[in-house]
């Protein structure tokens, strides 16, 4: 057989930094039985072509596909719009078969060489209605597989759990990703409300270059402030160390949007803007000036307040 294959968010990019992990899985499995992979040519037919994508926005790179079977795959093709928020549609999830989710990546898909991806468990309990893992996954962290099923002594680990630290078995994932020595990168980040001393000294001794917390809500603030400030006197890490991700233009207000911000430059964390439904804010919109400021570091960390930093673009300063 002869096998296509379709990155649909990073077609045609120079730059891509998101590995579409199903199709090395896709691909391992073909290989793994002597079909012929490859890329999808336009010019040339093949018997399966798979398409995949994590993003809804990203539209498909070709009109038609020369094929004898077209499979289309990935959240991107399981999310809606209604009523302007996103929404998960399960009906219309295709997941892989067990044979394919549990074999070992094709890295060489990516020309990838130190770095290993993959899952450990799925699932979250917390249920953020702009958030898909749950009706994706499952509303109970689990834990799926051990390292060693996408880990064979690479450099570095990018790990993909969505809640690791919520898995009853978090203990066991933790040693295993210790015990690695790997540099691990938590890149769905790491729930700062899961986080006790217990859990802080044991994430301590993984290799971590960097670490990433969500404040999502607002509304979440009387329990993130003291998670925030138990770790920060705990592991003394600053913001070259951590970032705190603000979700904003979703449910929050300006003024709790800079609260939240100025929190974390008091604890001297690094932290990040995201812009919910970004690619419809209107140009001009103040959220988007927020986001340049606060994203800026070097601008950030020397313009201590949002109003300076308003003031200063009318000058003409920070061009």
């Amino acid at each position: 057989m002869k096998i296509g294959l379709i990155d649909v968010d990073n077609w045609g990019k120079t730059n891509n930094h998101f590995h579409n992990l199903p199709l090395m899985k896709i691909s391992a499995f073909y290989k793994k039985y002597g079909c012929y992979v490859e890329w999808y040519d336009q010019s040339r037919r093949y018997d399966v072509v798979y398409m995949s994508k994590v993003f809804s926005f990203s539209p498909e790179p070709f009109s038609e596909i020369n094929a004898d079977e077209v499979i289309r795959g990935g959240s991107g093709y399981a999310i809606k719009l209604i009523d302007g928020k996103e929404a998960f549609d399960k009906e219309n999830h295709l997941n892989l078969s067990a044979q394919i989710e549990h074999i070992y990546p094709d890295y060489s898909l990516y020309g990838i060489k130190n770095t290993a991806y993959g899952f450990v468990s799925r699932g979250c309990p917390r249920g953020c209605s702009f958030c898909h893992v749950q009706a994706k996954e499952g509303c109970r962290s689990h834990k799926v597989a051990d390292l060693s099923e996408f880990w064979n002594g690479q450099k570095n680990i990018e790990l993909l759990d969505p809640n690791t630290f919520a898995c009853s078995e978090w203990k066991d994932i933790v040693t295993q990703l210790i015990e690695s020595k790997a540099q691990v990168n938590f890149n769905q980040g790491v729930d700062i409300r899961m986080m006790t001393p217990e859990r802080i000294e044991l994430l301590m001794k993984v290799n971590t270059k960097h670490i990433h917390f969500a404040w999502d809500r607002y509304q979440d603030r009387d329990l993130i402030v003291p998670k925030l400030r138990q770790f920060k006197e705990i592991t003394r890490w600053n913001r070259g160390k951590v970032t705190v991700y603000i979700l904003t233009n979703y449910d929050s207000t300006m003024q709790q949007d800079l609260e939240r911000i100025m929190l974390c430059r008091e604890l001297d964390f690094c932290p990040y803007v995201m812009r919910y439904d970004k690619e419809h804010i209107k140009r001009g919109a103040e959220i988007n000036a927020l986001a340049r400021w606060v994203n800026t570091k070097m601008i950030f960390w020397k313009c201590p307040t949002f109003e300076q930093y308003k003031s200063d673009i009318k000058k003409g300063l920070w061009r």
